[in-house]
């Protein structure tokens, strides 16, 4: 299933992420700087939802509270309650 997440305080505008149960399959941001959204989107295909979140989770970008890396993870909990 693909879910859709509009990350807050960033400069990327939307996420799409597919998952498969609780592994992540694929990760498209749109927006953001592009190579760190590249990289972090290929360093998560195939990772597990949880493992993902425990890397990502609390990541600043130039002291906004947030980053990219963080709302993916704040993206992958809110998946995580919808495949509970």
């Amino acid at each position: 299933m693909v879910y859709k997440y509009q990350p807050k305080g960033v400069c990327s505008m939307e996420m799409d992420i597919e998952v498969e149960g609780e592994i992540i399959k694929s990760v498209n941001i749109i927006g953001g700087c592009a190579g760190n959204t590249k990289g972090v989107s290929i360093l998560v295909a195939g990772m597990n939802i949880n493992d993902a979140i425990k890397k990502l989770k609390g990541i600043d970008c130039a002291g906004r509270g947030t980053s990219c890396p963080d709302q993916l993870a704040i993206a992958l909990e809110e998946i995580k309650t919808k495949i509970a």
